[in-house]
């Protein structure tokens, strides 16, 4: 990349460090986020730079048109938080209890507001129009990406870029993938409602610990023996409620669990032959079982020019990696959906190493310098490809 636009990145470091701390020690929950908005839109506002609020919620839009035409780019950080009691040692500590930006959302914006004051600063050269999306409400279906884009925060926008600060990749490493990178998310909520009684006298009894555990293993099979070995899917219950005294055998049973698939088709198997099941268990056991399946974000498809363009930008940055597809879920995907570009990983593991949505999860901020220099320099250059 041009030195000069890398120098100017690293002398903006301390602020984004500031920006990235302040934001982790004022975190906000999903749909939720107000005070998070207004320290973004003030701080464009202070800069002088033209920003949309509300959109769709607590989402923002700051535009920065240039002096000569060109294409329109844009650039999308999320910035909502969890609800995690932040566990880590350090002086930016969470100090609202039971949540915390354990995800690196705050990194997220940290990085493009800086992004958003680089590119103001030099307006009066620049080539095309950038779109720098603020987003709320990753984190929790349905999220703020589909709002967002229903608001029109894609017009005329010819490609987008976005990534994803990781504690589980070094410093220095950009991970991208071409097609599905990350899964499409359903879940599914189950009430099983049998017939209890004595825990000595069973055959009067429609035992819903018992149909339930029939139901969790003939939905594993799903993947086994519905979805094609060449393709993935993962079904998973995660949770099995249905808490008795010793000798009561149990009237009704709770589960709740996440599906995951990259292939649309693959998906609609899956919510087609669950329903079959639960249907065919309902029959079997002579009960009654609800089921409240819901189809969440869509798998984040990138699509291959934007992919292999941002991978040979980062070429001159940083180490660059080819990643395997995870199972995790984003909903840039509805971005995808509707504009050529590309999602990719910024490599950020601290010394302390935890997983996402840990209580001591961290970052080494010298990652958003490189996803701030992969950014940016992607959306200037993006402008010279045909």
């Amino acid at each position: 990349m041009d030195q000069q636009l890398s120098n100017k990145i690293e002398a903006h470091f301390d602020e984004m460090q500031e920006i990235r701390r302040h934001l982790h020690m004022h975190p906000e929950l999903s749909f939720q986020e107000k005070e998070t908005a207004n320290y973004i839109a003030n701080y464009y506002k202070t800069l002088g730079v033209p920003v949309e609020e509300n959109v769709s919620g607590y989402g923002l839009i700051a535009r920065i048109i240039g002096s000569k035409p060109g294409k329109t780019i844009a650039l999308r950080a999320d910035f909502d938080a969890l609800p995690i009691q932040d566990e880590k040692d350090v002086p930016y500590k969470s100090q609202v209890p039971g949540v915390m930006h354990a995800c690196g959302h705050d990194g997220h914006t940290a990085t493009l507001l800086i992004i958003g004051k680089l590119l103001w600063e030099m307006r009066d050269e620049l080539v095309g129009d950038y779109v720098l999306i603020h987003q709320h409400a990753e984190e929790t279906d349905p999220g703020g990406a589909t709002g967002m884009v229903k608001a029109g925060a894609l017009n005329g926008v010819d490609a987008i870029f976005g990534t994803h600060l990781s504690s589980n990749h070094p410093t220095g490493m950009i991970g991208y993938r071409v097609g599905p990178m990350m899964a499409a998310v359903d879940s599914f909520d189950i009430k099983i409602q049998g017939r209890g009684g004595h825990g000595a006298q069973p055959h009067q009894t429609k035992d819903a610990i018992v149909i339930g555990s029939q139901l969790v293993m003939n939905l594993q099979q799903l993947v086994a023996r519905r979805v094609a070995p060449t393709e993935s899917a993962v079904l998973s219950v995660d949770s099995f409620v249905a808490q008795n005294a010793d000798n009561i055998i149990a009237d009704s049973a709770y589960l709740n669990g996440t599906v995951r698939t990259f292939n649309k088709d693959v998906r609609v198997t899956m919510e087609r032959e669950f329903r079959r099941i639960i249907q065919g268990t309902e029959i079997a056991h002579d009960c009654t079982i609800e089921l409240d399946y819901r189809c969440g974000y869509p798998a984040v498809v990138n699509h291959e020019k934007e992919t292999l363009f941002v991978r040979d930008v980062a070429q001159d940055i940083c180490d660059v990696f080819e990643m395997e597809a995870t199972m995790g879920g984003e909903d840039f995907s509805y971005y995808l959906e509707e504009k050529p570009g590309t999602f990719f990983f910024t490599g950020a593991a601290p010394k302390n190493y935890a997983p996402h949505h840990h209580p001591e999860f961290d970052i080494d901020e010298k990652g958003m310098l490189v996803a701030a220099k992969v950014l940016l320099t992607a959306a200037l250059n993006y402008q010279l490809v045909d």
